[in-house]
């Protein structure tokens, strides 16, 4: 039977090592065999779950999450092949439409003389960001809920967001522990404010998530303090809720 050093397989993958030693520190993936010298080896069955792993993780799955999937058997190994399958089809269809569009702005450009590069940046971003994380169905589920809920209501969201990222900010500054009511409170306002723009769609949650851990702006904010203060509003939710 074929075995795999764990740097061999991170070699093999394209994955980092110190990616393999976390799957195996929160136990979602351990290699299953050792060497008579005590040498851990990943087995041909490890790599079949690694990759299951791989293709959740595209598919924006949570690594709780894929624990759960796996443990549980809710999907055989050729079903998360194909849903991986399907969501590289969706990827494509997006950039054959980032294409059109890039084309259509690269006509108006022809008759507009005077757009400047800060307009382009942001047109560019706009027309991208979202599809680069959202499913076209996600999209046209997002594009309903804004309808349904209003450009009224929106507006007072946007106008919320900055007070609350700047209530939330101050708690972390005094080292008010996220248990602490009033980081209750604000963690409420912050996953309330989330639901709304989600509709409770789990999956949408997860894109959004995706979005704001890998891109460095999103609009021309810098993420990297939202990344912190998103940090601090999930232990105050586990705080809240320690059997969730």
């Amino acid at each position: 039977m074929r075995t795999w050093k764990v740097g061999e397989l991170a070699k093999a993958t394209g994955l980092t090592v110190r990616t393999l030693h976390h799957y195996d520190e929160v136990r979602l993936l351990s290699p299953s065999h050792r060497t008579a010298a005590g040498h851990r080896m990943y087995s041909e069955g490890d790599v079949q779950r690694l990759q299951q792993i791989v293709s959740l993780r595209s598919l924006g799955f949570a690594l709780d999450d894929i624990r759960g999937v796996l443990s549980g058997r809710e999907l055989t190994p050729i079903q998360i092949v194909r849903m991986h399958a399907d969501r590289l089809r969706q990827q494509i269809r997006t950039q054959q439409r980032l294409v059109e569009r890039l084309d259509a702005v690269a006509a108006g450009l022809g008759k507009a003389e005077h757009v400047s590069a800060d307009e382009l940046i942001h047109l560019i971003e706009e027309t991208t960001m979202f599809d680069k994380y959202y499913t076209p169905e996600q999209l046209d589920q997002l594009a309903a809920r804004r309808e349904q809920v209003g450009e009224g209501r929106i507006a007072e969201v946007e106008a919320e967001w900055p007070r609350l990222m700047a209530e939330v900010r101050a708690e972390m500054d005094r080292g008010t522990d996220p248990s602490d009511p009033r980081v209750q409170e604000l963690a409420r306002r912050w996953t309330g404010l989330v639901r709304e723009f989600t509709g409770g769609d789990p999956g949408i949650a997860r894109s959004l998530n995706n979005l704001y851990q890998n891109e460095e702006s999103v609009r021309g904010m810098d993420v990297g303090p939202m990344r912190e203060m998103g940090a601090y509003i999930a232990r105050a939710s586990a705080a809240a809720n320690p059997q969730a």
